[in-house]
């Protein structure tokens, strides 16, 4: 796709996203042609913070000055209370907006004008199509202006119930989707200099925030919200809570793992808001992690406010007892110090909340003679919008298995067909957590059913859990009759959601027994389709030689049934990579609350993710078949770099050169020019097959082991191209040696490994030495 054809289809599907933002300004149900807004005459004209030519940070000023504490401290909880006297109608921060809009903040409803919206593929879905500009397009819905999403944690642990909400386990491919996600929702007001990707109480969310104020003419579509800061990834585990889990992290690990998604969601999305989580981290609530908000705007440039995760503050007090009572907890959290809170803290707080609602244009007057006002219903649930889903669903449905290419079947050689499994003919989990209604929903079965005008169903299960096999008999009876047999089993949010992780990596109840039951008595192999987020041990499916072919679609929206139903048909030819390493069901034994990710041998540590697990794996991160064959070719890349360092005193590089070792590394701070070592590699990608195919392409590094924890490899490059059969297409990869070269050492320290990198892309691998002068 164009830059100019991307940038097109995203703001058009964007600018969808204020369908009825006129409704911002209001706790009452929707009223499309009656809103609620402040800056209304005579008001416009009577206070400063509504003349649109003064600087943002002047109106936000301005109107602090004029609020009484208590009115100001009825501004900090997410749904901010209306100030009558001076014709600002309440507010409600609360919306989200993961994969489309969502029911779940108190800020959406779907009761008005606009009842449903398109449901794209849920977030881990959508990488696994590993398309920057896919992931840069899917959003749209109703409500206030300001979204809670995206969720950036890694994916660290494969029973996290809220994996499936993340973009996967890879800091790189999550910051990457970070940026695309919060650049396009907020309206791309802000590139990156190289166009690359760096690394109340009860029921109530505090919002706070201090620093630097926005710069006038940061103007905002929407703001997005990068969480959950930080290292948040366990909901309920054992004795284990996300509401008093200290989670303990190495320097190493918070650097390279932890860290990236938010710095980068901030410097380069340039994310108007970021989320604190309910855990501890290193035995301090996140929320009162003064030092990482610091960073974020000292180091980062965040302008914004930061929001608590909801009752967040109030845990503090009362699931981790670190405070005394809720009052300190509240203060602590807007001081994220000691000490009970001031005005002035209250006020900088405000300063930054005003200032993203003046970025949005909230307090400009009229809404419907803004911007975005002429747009309505109309403009939800498309033909443009449902196309996108589709296409979202499509690319990012993963082939697992495909023995003697058994897929795709010829539809018109199909002349009965059996789909067993209790999701089959069920549309409520589509789309997994955090979802809204969506717009043309479809089950499975029907998405099938449009292919085979002779089709078979049961259940098998009863449900997902599959606590009984009453239901084997009849599935197994329609197997036997079918021409093909299709069985769907899986996870759905009975299994894996907010608040609930899973125990086991194996299919839930008696599941596997189902789907051997058929396997054994139908005429041909199976096809065997798994609902998910999380990784599931699958190994009895991949060494069974009756299962022919094996796909996950994971939790594919509203469009998912039509992209399964072409995938299996030969419609469309499927290109999606694992953003997750599915591990066995011995994972189990780790345990969840070991944050670490480097393995320890000395106690039987495998580790954690494909960059440090040294485990047996069902299938590993980017596994992902086709209906074609692709080869690849370097041909260009450096063989050699020669990189110039600066001496500080005391450096290890110092105490080497007097002792005469040689020298494995240098500090990237000590480098003299990270931009002169910047370099590109360009690949030939060859279609050999006979079908055109959309084909990811990810550059892996594997840098010399030159400290403790180095990753086995690292991702440091993908995209998705377009090849015809027998056709080539040249893509070319950017490296910035001191970023995506770099590790980091046990003290957290980026560090340029010296010697041998090898370049890897499939099987091909190409070395490149790097030394210092």
């Amino acid at each position: 796709m164009s830059i100019q054809l991307r940038e097109r289809i995203l703001f058009r599907v964007l600018q969808l996203i204020v369908v009825v933002n006129v409704i911002a300004f209001s706790n009452s149900k929707p009223v499309l042609n009656k809103p609620d807004f402040p800056c209304k005459p005579p008001h416009f004209d009577s206070y400063p913070f509504c003349n649109t030519s003064l600087s943002i940070s002047t109106r936000a000023k301005s109107l602090i000055s004029l609020l009484t504490l208590q009115e100001k401290i009825q501004q900090l909880s997410d749904n901010a209370s209306a100030i009558p006297r001076l014709g600002i109608p309440a507010y409600e921060w609360w919306s989200e907006s993961l994969h489309g809009i969502a029911s779940n903040g108190p800020g959406v409803n779907f009761n008005g004008t606009v009842s449903s919206v398109t449901s794209f593929p849920q977030v881990l879905v959508s990488a696994a199509s590993f398309n920057r500009s896919l992931w840069a397009m899917y959003n749209l819905g109703q409500a206030g202006l300001t979204f809670w999403a995206p969720n950036i944690n890694i994916f660290r642990d494969p029973r996290w119930g809220r994996g499936q909400e993340t973009p996967g386990e890879d800091p790189m491919v999550v910051s990457a989707y970070a940026v695309e996600f919060v650049k396009s929702f907020q309206g791309e007001n802000w590139k990156s200099d190289d166009g690359g990707i760096g690394f109340g109480f009860r029921e109530k969310r505090v919002l706070k925030g201090f620093g630097e104020e926005s710069d006038r003419g940061d103007e905002l579509m929407l703001s997005a919200c990068c969480k959950h800061l930080i290292a948040y990834d366990l909901e309920k585990w054992g004795n284990f809570s996300r509401y008093s889990f200290n989670a303990m992290i190495t320097e190493q690990d918070t650097e390279d793992t932890f860290q990236p998604p938010f710095r980068s969601c901030i410097e380069q999305g340039k994310a108007s808001c970021i989320m604190c989580s309910y855990n501890q981290v290193n035995g301090v609530p996140a929320c009162l992690r003064g030092d990482l908000f610091q960073k974020a705007r000292n180091e980062w440039g965040f302008k914004g406010y930061i929001t608590s995760d909801c009752d967040a503050v109030a845990t503090i007090f009362e699931y981790q007892n670190y405070t005394k009572t809720h009052e300190d907890s509240a203060a602590g959290v807007l001081k994220a110090d000691k000490g009970k809170v001031q005005e002035k803290d209250i006020d900088r707080a405000l300063l930054n909340l005003f200032s993203v609602q003046l970025r949005l244009g909230l307090f400009n007057g009229d809404p419907r003679k803004g911007k975005y006002g002429k747009l309505g219903p109309d403009d939800v649930c498309t033909s443009e919008h449902k196309k996108l889903a589709l296409d979202a669903a499509r690319q990012g449905i993963v082939l697992l298995k495909n023995d003697k290419k058994f897929l795709p079947l010829n539809k018109n050689a199909v002349s009965s067909l059996a789909i067993i499994g209790p999701l089959v003919n069920n549309i409520s989990q589509m789309g997994g957590g955090y979802t809204g209604i969506p717009c043309s929903p479809k089950s499975l079965l029907r998405g099938l059913e449009a292919y085979v005008s002779k089709t078979h169903y049961a259940s098998g299960c009863h449900d997902v859990p599959c606590n009984s096999d009453a239901g084997f008999h009849e599935a197994v009876r329609i197997a036997k009759k079918a021409d093909f047999v299709i069985v769907v089993a899986g996870l759905d949010l009975t299994q894996e959601t907010e608040d609930r992780d899973r125990v086991s990596l194996l299919l839930p109840g008696q599941q596997m027994s189902l789907v051997t039951s058929v396997a054994r008595t139908s005429k041909r192999p199976v096809i065997l389709v798994l609902t998910g987020g999380g990784p599931l041990d699958v190994s009895f499916a991949e060494a069974d030689s009756q299962i022919s072919s094996i796909l996950w679609i994971g939790y594919p929206g509203e469009a998912g049934a039509k992209a399964l139903a072409e995938i299996i048909f030969g419609d469309f030819n499927p290109g999606g990579r694992l953003p997750m390493t599915w591990y066995p069901e011995s994972f189990t034994k780790v345990p969840m609350n070991d944050m670490n990710m480097r393995a320890d041998s000395s106690r039987q540590y495998p580790g954690r993710s494909y960059r440090f697990y040294t485990g047996t794996q069902v299938y590993g991160f980017g596994h992902g078949l086709s209906y074609t064959n692709y080869s690849y070719k370097f041909l260009s890349a450096p063989s050699e770099l020669t990189i110039s360092a600066s001496l500080k005193a005391g450096s290890d590089k110092n105490i080497l050169q007097q002792t005469g070792s040689r020298l494995d590394y240098v500090h990237i701070d000590e480098v003299t020019s990270c931009t002169s070592l910047r370099f590109h590699v360009q690949i030939s990608v060859t279609n050999a097959g006979d079908v055109d195919g959309s084909h990811v392409v990810m550059l892996f590094a594997r840098v010399p082991k030159v400290s403790q924890g180095t990753p086995e490899k690292q991702l440091i490059g993908f995209d998705r191209v377009h090849t015809v059969a027998k056709g080539s297409k040249e893509i070319s990869f950017g490296v910035d040696p001191c970023e995506q070269l770099s590790i980091a050492n046990k003290h957290g320290r980026r560090i340029l490994p010296l010697g041998n990198h090898v370049l890897m892309v499939g099987e091909l691998r190409h070395s490149l030495t790097i030394e210092t002068y």
